[in-house]
């Protein structure tokens, strides 16, 4: 008969057995690939000594095709708590050396568990994606464990932060929960998302195309748009994952955590010249950022994607915003179907977890064309109207120069609910630009003009001065103030301090129908 130390001792053999997962070989194999252990990974992603693992004795209960004699450690996925810079978060680390990472019901199960506990405790989830698929074996209880987790995505989205990493192969039906979660980071050159590969592709349609090039990294953060983050490596990555978690509360009944603020001068007299006077000449709204936030704060979402738009988390005297930002260097700032659909998630994103939003504004339109139109750009920019309308943080905006037409009225207007709402003095605020205004108002009196082109340039500043400038807004109350550009981040301050306690309803509903 055994005593305790021999049962002791047998637990600890056990550990060990899940602990080495696929084993030696296998493991050697995913780093040959440039690829981390689960284990190794949520060591990199976690504080030092914090993970506490749950059911790590699981096993699948499939007798169906061999698998009654394969062993299957942790049923191919690692679940846990711990922390991350001191505050809890709560994981699931898909295991590839085991039964490739393919999900079946016992490893569906892992999740959902943790999932729940997350949402209990209030605490941010983080999925650590690195699979082959559903597991065939077991048929049709893998899909339904897909569709476990799918749900409590669902359910938990804007109650808890949800982030996934995909730093292996995610294809088929677990593309979706990561899709349905806030933000999706992935690895270069390993780690890819598809509906359907590469060979299935071919078979169908005849298409030729590499894993890579059907739903590697760059492709999903600058093409398709799925994905939010890219990094070279998986330690790089993790870095940036714990990174966009100090800005983020623990759940949506928080706020964000405060962090030192610095105490340098808030007037920042570079931003006159960073920002060129004439509408039409271009800059970088970087530059700009850079300037009113907190040093080497900003952490900018979707770089590569619907450039014509940057968005971000940033600080501001230590506390978290929301950047909303048109980029005059590409579409002159405008407005298109990619740019409305990045812009509106992030505003959602923000108002869920109590994220100021801030928008700096430079924007010549809705970017015209048949393609746009057909392609649904009133359907794709109604999204934005109606995130900021829905929104009840603080939100600011700051009209930097052209505030033109259906865009200015989208990117959070006094009208739609913005707070305040600031402008520097050479901002045009117009139905459109004053060229083409005066064209059509004025166009009788220029053709019938012996100097058209001066008759031309007369009204247009004409129109100018008695419709475009800031003042004309500001005596109507679509603006709060008009105010010198150097002292914007002062300003913004300001505005923040006194929004603090800010607390706005809506009426009740089940939820709105936003138009997607």
């Amino acid at each position: 008969m055994k005593d305790i130390y021999e049962t002791i001792n047998d637990l600890y053999d056990r550990r060990r057995e899940v602990e080495l997962g696929g084993g030696d070989e296998r493991i050697e194999k995913q780093h040959a690939k440039g690829k981390l252990t689960a284990r190794e990974r949520i060591e990199l992603l976690l504080d030092e000594g914090t993970f506490v693992e749950l059911n790590p004795f699981i096993q699948h209960r499939s007798t169906n095709f061999g698998l009654d004699k394969a062993k299957g450690p942790g049923d191919g996925v690692v679940t846990g708590y711990g922390k991350v810079n001191g505050r809890d978060v709560y994981l699931f680390s898909q295991d590839f050396t085991v039964f490739g990472g393919a999900l079946g019901e016992m490893h569906a199960l892992k999740i959902a568990n943790v999932m729940d506990l997350a949402a209990k405790n209030g605490a941010p989830f983080i999925g650590l994606n690195d699979s082959g698929g559903a597991r065939i074996q077991e048929g049709v209880v893998s899909l339904d464990g897909y569709g476990q987790i799918f749900y409590r995505n669902s359910i938990y989205s804007g109650v808890i932060p949800q982030i996934s990493v995909i730093m292996g192969p995610c294809a088929g039906g677990a593309v979706y929960s990561p899709a349905i979660t806030d933000f999706i980071f992935m690895v270069e050159k390993t780690s890819q998302m598809f509906i359907t590969g590469p060979k299935v592709i071919e078979t169908v349609t005849g298409e030729k195309i590499t894993s890579e090039g059907l739903g590697g990294a760059t492709v999903h953060n600058t093409i398709s748009g799925n994905a939010h983050f890219k990094a070279p490596t998986d330690e790089e990555v993790l870095k940036d994952v714990r990174k966009l978690l100090s800005y983020l509360p623990q759940n949506n009944t928080e706020k964000p955590p405060v962090l030192e603020a610095d105490n340098n001068d808030d007037y920042r007299p570079d931003l006159t010249d960073i920002v060129p006077f004439e509408g039409i000449r271009p800059y970088d709204i970087r530059k700009v950022v850079e300037q009113v936030v907190d040093e080497g704060s900003f952490m900018e979402v979707q770089e590569g994607f619907a450039k014509n738009i940057v968005i971000g988390l940033a600080r501001i005297k230590g506390q978290s915003v929301g950047l909303v930002c048109n980029q005059p260097k590409v579409l002159a700032g405008g407005l298109d179907i990619d740019s409305s659909d990045k812009a509106s998630r992030f505003i959602r994103f923000c108002d869920s977890f109590n994220i100021p939003i801030i928008t700096f504004e430079d924007v010549s339109g809705f970017f015209p064309g048949v393609k746009q139109e057909h392609g649904g750009i009133i359907r794709h920019g109604a999204k934005m109207l109606y995130a900021y309308s829905e929104a009840t943080v603080p939100k600011l905006t700051i009209i930097l120069r052209k505030a033109y037409g259906g865009a200015y009225v989208a990117l959070n207007s006094k009208s739609i609910g913005a707070d305040l709402t600031f402008a520097w003095p050479n901002a045009e605020i117009a139905v459109m630009g004053s060229a083409g205004a005066a064209n059509i108002i004025f166009a009788r009196e220029i053709a019938n003009s012996e100097d058209p082109e001066a008759t031309r340039a007369e009204k247009v500043e004409e129109y100018r001065e008695k419709f475009a400038n800031p003042y004309v807004a500001a005596s109507l109350g679509m603006v709060d103030d008009v105010i010198d550009p150097r002292e914007t981040r002062i300003k913004i301050i300001q505005s923040l301090e006194m929004l603090r306690n800010k607390k706005e309803d809506r009426p009740w509903k089940k939820h709105g129908n936003i138009p997607l």
